[in-house]
């Protein structure tokens, strides 16, 4: 008789297109609400229990729209249901100010939504600003996830804590592994940091690496009790080296590591009774 799987589920999302690349990149990133929806019904039946979700303008560029993201969330869900979270990003490219960044979160209130502390709060002067965002988020029921880059910026979201700013219990965040190593390859031990003695704890947190070492990377963030992100986003590789021929084929190498490790991955509805807690 084969074993059970124990312990609390991983759970493992998929991030297919970012705001940089194009098809010339990879003919099957995907850019239009279509593609997204058709790479959303992939990667679910692959085994991820959320999408983060970019937009882009006819020409292909990053957008940040709320019409865009509300046709774009309509198509997913046709595909899907509710079986997968949809998160989008407030991310800026450099385009857009930590207002309109807001703007757009609050005029699409998105079951998810993705922030990178460095752009919604570069400084002091957005304090007050970004407190009363959060504020609304819970109001809202819309779920953050805070993204961060280095470890310092785990320490700055742990001072915002500390000062009562955040109106949440835990939070939870994304450890970007790789982003300023050379040619943006990762390592498994470029978690090690963010994990250190001294480091805060937030929960649930997961783990995006660059390169073909992303298995490798989001598998360990696994076995020690994080979460997964995947994509074409960060990674075109598969662990051997190869481009991967889709974002599905990425999950399923992922979840075929992570089932491996002994660990079973979680639905949608786990996640969002993890988050409830």
């Amino acid at each position: 008789m084969e074993a059970q799987a124990t312990g609390n589920p991983v759970i493992l999302a998929v991030a297919p297109n970012g705001g940089r690349r194009g098809k010339a990149d990879h003919p099957a990133l995907p850019l239009s609400p279509l593609e997204l929806a058709r790479t959303a019904a992939e990667c679910l039946e692959a085994g991820a229990a959320m999408i983060h979700t970019h937009v882009r303008k006819p020409d292909g560029g990053h957008l940040l729209d709320a019409e865009a993201y509300r046709t774009t969330i309509a198509a997913i869900r046709a595909a899907v249901g509710d079986r997968l979270v949809i998160q989008i990003t407030s991310e800026a490219l450099g385009l857009y100010a930590p207002a309109e960044q807001r703007a757009v979160v609050q005029a699409v209130r998105p079951e998810a939504v993705s922030l990178a502390l460095r752009e919604l709060l570069p400084d002091g002067s957005e304090e007050i600003a970004f407190a009363g965002f959060l504020a609304w988020l819970k109001r809202e029921e819309v779920t953050p996830q805070i993204i961060l880059y280095t470890p310092q910026e785990a320490r700055q979201l742990a001072r915002l804590r500390e000062r009562g700013m955040l109106p949440w219990e835990d939070i939870a965040v994304l450890h970007v592994l790789g982003r300023y190593t050379p040619g943006q390859i990762s390592s498994p031990r470029d978690l090690l940091p963010f994990l250190a003695p001294g480091q805060p704890d937030f929960g649930p947190w997961s783990v995006c690496a660059f390169g073909r070492r992303e298995t490798a990377c989001v598998t360990t963030a696994a076995l020690l009790g994080g979460h997964a992100r995947v994509g074409f986003e960060n990674n075109l590789f598969r662990p051997d080296g190869n481009i991967a021929q889709s974002n599905g084929e990425m999950v399923s190498l992922t979840r075929r590591a992570i089932e491996g490790c002994g660990l079973w991955l979680g639905s949608a509805d786990d996640l969002r009774a993890m988050r409830r807690t």
